[in-house]
């Protein structure tokens, strides 16, 4: 089961790499026509977008796993607890750039979601709470609109 596990992770990570815009001759070329003293994002954007990623990411999990819910046992387990250890490194992902605060916080769901996914590997029955996820998620939306009052 870990090995399933760990090929699932493998996949998302690399799925969630591959931005067929990103890699374009296009982009690389407006990238090096921008003008040098156009400013980065600051430290506060990358986190404000972050935070709005992350949320987003957290709404679209929930939908995806309800749905795999309806699946029912077994195979639904198993997609229940693939969705969540995927949703746990979209947030991961998206939470690069943020500032510590958020990261920490992000961190913190990411790990609850892939809890989850443990539990539900383990029984076909597993009924786990979300109570961690959900003070998680809470932590998270705190730290973020300490983000967006600043």
């Amino acid at each position: 089961m870990h090995r399933i596990r760990l090929v699932l992770i493998a996949a998302v990570i690399a799925m969630a790499g591959c931005d067929p815009q990103s890699g374009s001759a296009a982009s690389a070329t407006s990238a090096a026509a921008a003008p040098t003293s156009a400013a980065a994002p600051t430290a506060d954007a990358a986190t404000a977008k972050a935070c709005d990623t992350i949320k987003k990411d957290i709404k679209d999990n929930a939908t995806k796993v309800a749905k795999a819910q309806k699946i029912g046992p077994p195979a639904g387990h198993i997609a229940v607890s693939a969705q969540w250890i995927a949703g746990s490194a979209t947030v991961t992902e998206h939470s690069f750039g943020a500032n510590e605060k958020v990261s920490a916080a992000a961190g913190k769901v990411q790990q609850a979601m892939a809890e989850l996914s443990d539990e539900y590997n383990k029984s076909g029955n597993a009924k786990p709470s979300t109570a961690k996820l959900d003070a998680a998620i809470k932590e998270l939306n705190a730290a973020c609109s300490a983000v967006d009052t600043q």
